[in-house]
């Protein structure tokens, strides 16, 4: 069974004197203040099934460690591994015993078990107690919003397309191993990539007239999808690799069959499909086009945020879909409310939030300031600030943009890149948790 703490310290920890081995020392204290985290995390990795002998593999403290190590400083699981094994610094903080040195797999497997929800909550409990210790101030709030980007490849159809043919192709080719019965199919792969490849690099009048070969090609792989499956339910025998091939084959039959129905009414019939009506990726399905401006267009979700004077992160939502930043003003002084417990007493945010009614709701609230950084729709007169007041508050407001530049440059979350939709969520969350960390690290009293 896991153990919540290493049961030892070792006798040879030590930090190095270089300033990030100073900051890691401090970091270190700081978790060690903060035992509401550890709770959280340790609570992932509970298995009432597991016997308490035998090997117990990495702590959840040494996983909560690696999983703050690996964002701040933006490793991939493979120099992790290598930089655990290698450094003395990093070995100490992450209070790994003498005789353990986590491999990349077992790193990717630990450190996913923690769930996006746990990461919120662990985020939401050193925010509760930075503001009970007085290390945040509300007196000021400024929000803002964001968009962080889906690890995904620029989309297109054909290669869309071309995914849908591979991914379903492989799963019929390896039919016999996963259920024990061979299905026999024309594999169109090679095809496939090579008319995708010709569509990609073609002009316009030349794309279409091969992508109803490529249609073509897709709607055959469906049917003989299809055709695998109900032999698979009628021949095969039952067993858990058999269903997991059945759901997979279910997933991406449904994703690229809306792949065709997309490409068909987009290049054949050149009808404006809506954004939310559309495919990008096979793989990271959940993502949402987010179009800012005419021509500003990214594939992720949009995240909403807040920020205070020494710029910490008290609140972060992640949104489906791309609703508009006037909708977003208010749930931001919910969550100050009701689940932080205390509002700020004055709240910038960016012309896109702007509304009387915004302004109307945050002074009935208690907020002494409402003011918005373009005044668009809503006069000075109607926020109930002199000029002054606005200047100052605007310019405080600028702040947010650089809290967000260094939440994306220095935490890797301008792309999320872990898979799935709770891979996206949790990779944010532990970007703004480790955020928060490193900045009282360095801001916070010693």
């Amino acid at each position: 069974m896991r153990e919540a703490r290493n049961a030892q310290a070792s006798i040879f920890e030590h930090y190095s004197n270089h300033e990030y081995g100073v900051r890691l020392r401090k970091l270190s204290e700081i978790l060690d203040r903060q035992p509401e985290i550890l709770e959280l995390v340790a609570a992932e990795f509970i298995d009432t099934s597991v016997s308490a002998v035998g090997r117990t593999g990495l702590s959840a403290e040494s996983v909560l460690r690696c999983l703050v190590l690996r964002q701040q400083l933006g490793f991939s699981y493979e120099q992790l591994a290598f930089h655990l094994s290698d450094s003395v610094t990093y070995r100490t903080f992450a209070r790994l015993p003498a005789h353990l040195s986590p491999s990349r797999s077992c790193l990717q497997s630990t450190i996913r078990r923690i769930r996006p929800e746990t990461l919120a909550q662990a985020h939401q409990a050193v925010t509760c107690n930075l503001i009970s210790q007085g290390v945040i101030s509300l007196d000021k709030l400024r929000i803002d919003s964001t968009v962080v980007a889906s690890h995904i490849a620029p989309p297109s159809d054909s290669q869309l397309l071309n995914d849908g043919v591979r991914v379903i192709s492989r799963l019929l080719a390896k039919s016999k191993t996963e259920t024990g019965l061979n299905i026999r199919f024309t594999d169109k792969r090679k095809a496939a990539k090579s008319l995708a490849f010709r569509i990609f690099n073609a002009k316009k009048a030349t794309k279409d007239e091969l992508y109803p070969d490529l249609l073509k090609m897709a709607r055959l792989v469906l049917k003989q999808a299809d055709r695998g499956r109900r032999q698979v339910i009628e021949g095969a025998e039952a067993s858990v690799s058999g269903q997991k091939w059945l759901d997979a084959l279910a997933h991406y039959r449904d994703l690229t069959s809306r792949v065709i129905e997309q490409t068909e009414r987009r290049v054949i019939q050149g009808e404006k499909v809506p954004s939310s009506d559309k495919i990008v990726s096979l793989f990271e399905s959940h993502t949402d086009i987010i179009v800012k401006g005419f021509r500003d267009v990214q594939y992720g979700h949009k995240i909403n945020l807040s920020s205070e004077e020494s710029g910490f992160i008290t609140a972060l939502s992640i949104e489906d879909g791309n609703p508009g930043d006037k909708t977003l003003f208010l749930p931001v002084l919910d969550y100050h409310q009701f689940v932080l417990g205390k509002l700020p007493r004055s709240v910038v945010a960016d012309g896109g939030y702007a509304s009387q009614a915004n302004v109307a709701a945050g002074r009935a609230m208690g907020l002494k300031h409402v003011v918005f950084h373009k005044p668009v729709g809503v006069s000075l007169t109607a926020m109930g600030v002199k000029s002054k007041t606005f200047n100052a508050l605007r310019h405080f407001r600028a702040g947010v943009e650089g809290n967000i530049s260094e939440l994306k440059r220095a935490f890797g979350a301008a792309k999320a890149r872990w898979k799935g939709h709770d891979g996206f969520k949790a990779f944010v969350w532990a970007s703004a948790l480790t955020y928060n960390l490193v900045r009282l690290a360095r801001l916070g009293p010693d």
